[in-house]
């Protein structure tokens, strides 16, 4: 007979655990990705009604044997309604017998997986003691950077703007009570005051709009940029001029050219090149280097990332109902590389 699929749920994914574990695998992905040894297929957009979207994202991962399919439904009024923006699920498949070996709340995974993906830019982007983090955003992504960033560097201040400060402050309070350690907290009232001298730099906004969050000027020199917001392709949220000093680092060159507004508005503008932008496996494999320049990772998300972060969370479920000392539970490699099972 064959065993239902496991079930991981949100709370499931939480703890530094599963998230340094997601952390760790989305490396081995990207270095894959990067030397063509997988990919990701473009995901179908149903759109529905007033800015409803439903969205299928599939992706195998073949040197692991998993694939997966990621079901999400984007509903703009739920909020009002009391209910979240995004619901969906993800299947998780062993490619040699076809079985779905586990199914996990699709939300809270994509939230996970974005957050490690900045997480891994951030562990080769920045020295080992960076310790300032300055957020813009203040949803569910925002808590997942902070808390990803969090267990790759040994973050002691958060600095949060969001347009409503209501909802700064409730993120506030939140790592307040929940940091693995204490953790200095400052609800800013501008974007300018959150990131100044900032080293370690989150923006996770809604915004639809062409105009800059985070000019160029408020960024120090040698720090790091994650940018992950944004509602569509030509949407800003990082000044494109920074991009023609920095290193600049995409999940994919292609997916990038079709889907990063920052990198649409850099090159219209003649700020950078294609050949500018610098991949993640690149960077988790040793072939680029930062070396203490201006970094900024950009990221669209990707199909085949859901599927890393699934198998990386069922693993670590299965480990965790196995118990300590079982030998077919994978430990997490200390730099995000192929520990030999790729």
């Amino acid at each position: 007979m064959t065993a239902p699929p496991v079930m991981v749920r949100a709370a499931d994914m939480s703890g530094t655990l599963p998230t340094t574990r997601v952390i760790d695998v989305l490396g081995e992905m990207f270095v894959d990705l990067a030397a063509g040894r997988t990919r990701s297929p473009a995901r179908t957009v149903v759109e529905h009604g007033d800015r409803r979207v439903l969205l299928v994202s599939p992706a195998v991962w073949e040197q692991r044997g998993v694939g997966s399919v990621k079901v999400t439904t984007l509903t703009p009024d739920n909020p009002v309604r009391g209910l979240p923006l995004i619901h969906g699920i993800v299947a998780l498949t062993d490619l040699e017998t076809g079985q779905i070996t586990a199914l996990l709340d699709g939300a809270e995974l994509t939230a996970v997986r974005t957050g490690a993906v900045a997480a891994l830019a951030t562990r080769w982007c920045t020295p080992d003691d960076a310790d300032d983090l300055a957020v813009i955003g203040a949803g569910v992504q925002a808590r997942a950077l902070i808390r990803a960033v969090s267990a790759v560097r040994p973050i002691r201040t958060v600095r949060i703007h969001s347009r409503t400060r209501a909802g700064a402050e409730k993120l506030a309070d939140r790592i307040r009570n929940t940091a693995p350690r204490p953790v200095r907290v400052t609800v800013c009232d501008t974007a300018r005051d959150a990131v100044t001298d900032a080293m370690i730099i989150c923006t996770a906004t809604s915004t639809g709009d062409g105009t800059p969050v985070v000019q160029a000027d408020w960024v120090a020199s040698g720090a790091h940029v994650n940018v992950i917001g944004g509602t569509h392709p030509d949407a800003v949220e990082l000044d494109p001029a920074l991009l023609a000093d920095a290193v600049t680092i995409v999940e994919d060159r292609t997916a990038a050219l079709d889907g990063a507004g920052e990198i649409r508005a850099a090159l219209a503008g003649g700020l950078i090149k294609a050949e500018d932008l610098y991949e993640l496996g690149g960077l988790v494999s040793g072939e680029v280097s930062v070396a203490g320049r201006t970094s900024v990772l950009r990221t669209v998300g990707m199909a085949i990332e859901d599927t890393a972060a699934a198998v990386a969370l069922y693993e670590q479920r299965r480990a965790a109902e196995q118990g300590p000392g079982d030998p077919s539970a994978v430990p997490p490699t200390r730099e995000g590389v192929s520990d030999g099972h790729a």
